[in-house]
């Protein structure tokens, strides 16, 4: 992940002068280019002057955080990364946080590689960070704890409710793809997994693993990092989407789990009239969730329908931002929902449950509510308007 973002700009001094904040000694930082199959990438490397290194805890590691000259914002995205850390071992060996003792991320070269990546992102003015599926391996891995299975324990729980996926052709001893650590700091700064979203690509990086080999499928050992500007200045997010065809299922029950659906915490859910096999009228009944809710929500369709099957896959969706303006009008306050791009207004439109509850409330038509409201906003902005106009 480092060696990546120096491969893609990152001022290496820069980092130096950093790291010695940390005021941690018996340490060195070097850079250098290599070859993984046909790529030309930069290898990160942190020597150390003393090859046995001290077990530490999470309130041992926070100290030399906090004890540090980082700046605020470094030093708790650091401390995040590490507590996620601690609470995936935690689980694994069923004590507390605070018992977790450190083996190899502990050690001065981990404390340095974790924290590197947090100064790297800020120092870089990366505002967002997103992530195809991660890649884990198959095989055994051997730890402070001896012989694991590849994706380690902690590694697996680390990834709970993120996208993954096995590199076509992999063999069974493939080895590890994704480390406990490069989980940790991944699942703390990414903002979602799924396709490269929309931008201008300003920079590309490559990051060398240790492994010269390439894996088994035929994928070279490097980590690309992609620097690019949005140009809608949208936010973008995966969420799981999950479907199912169902011919034997009335109306009214479809209604009814579409419902049950969105109190469940959908995004959205819908159904669209189909055909299927034998020409059979049926619905095809969707869902859009949060990762991590599969499992409930595919519980809710198959309890409430007669289907037999939900497909299940990760999307990548991209929002422009937006906001809520309240206007006054006769029949009450109403809520404006305003999108923007860059800055720019490109659409505005009064929510519907605020006119509904209006137009009840005065014995009106609902569209009455509408145009009233639009009506108060169109004047709000060109008082706007005039007030800049003047200034």
């Amino acid at each position: 992940i480092v060696a990546s973002l120096l491969d893609a700009g990152m001022d290496i001094d820069l980092l130096r002068n950093e790291l010695a904040k940390l005021k941690l000694t018996g340490y060195q930082i070097s850079t250098t280019k290599v070859h993984r199959g046909p790529i030309t990438a930069t290898k990160f490397t942190v020597e150390l002057d003393n090859s046995h290194q001290p077990t530490r805890n999470m309130e041992e590691i926070e100290k030399i955080l906090n004890d540090s000259d980082l700046a605020p914002k470094i030093i708790e995205k650091s401390k995040a990364i590490f507590q996620r850390l601690a609470q995936a071992e935690a689980r694994v060996h069923g004590i507390d946080i605070n018992e977790v003792h450190f083996h190899e991320v502990g050690a001065i070269d981990s404390i340095v590689d974790i924290v590197s990546a947090v100064i790297a992102i800020t120092a870089m003015q990366i505002e967002q960070v997103f992530s195809s599926p991660i890649a884990i391996g198959t095989g055994t891995v051997q730890t402070h704890h001896g012989t694991l299975p590849i994706p380690a324990p902690a590694t697996v729980e680390l990834l709970r409710g993120v996208p993954t996926h096995q590199p076509a052709g992999t063999a069974a001893e493939t080895g590890e793809l994704t480390t406990p650590t490069g989980a940790a700091i991944i699942t703390s700064l990414s903002k979602g997994y799924g396709p490269i979203p929309e931008m201008k690509l300003q920079a590309i990086g490559y990051g060398a693993g240790a492994r010269e080999e390439s894996t088994a499928g035929g994928l070279p050992n490097v980590l690309r990092v992609i620097i690019g500007e949005t140009q809608q200045a949208p936010s973008a997010d995966s969420v799981v989407e999950l479907s199912a065809n169902i011919d034997d299922c009335t109306g009214e029950i479809i209604g009814s789990t579409i419902e049950k659906l969105l109190l469940a915490g959908c995004l959205d859910a819908w159904a669209t009239p189909i055909y299927m096999k034998k020409s059979r009228p049926a619905w095809m009944l969707c869902a859009l969730c949060p990762i991590g809710e599969e499992q409930k929500i595919s519980k809710i369709i198959f309890t409430e329908t007669t289907t037999l099957g939900v497909r299940i896959k990760t999307v990548a969706r991209t929002k422009l931002p937006r906001r809520y303006v309240i206007v006054e009008t006769k029949y009450g306050p109403i809520r404006i929902k305003v999108a923007e791009i860059n800055g720019e207004e490109v659409s505005a439109k009064p929510e519907f449950s605020d006119c509904t509850a209006a137009a009840q409330a005065h014995g009106v038509a609902v569209k009455e509510v509408i145009t009233q409201a639009m009506r108060m906003y169109s004047n709000e902005i060109a008082k706007d308007k005039d007030r800049g106009e003047e200034n």
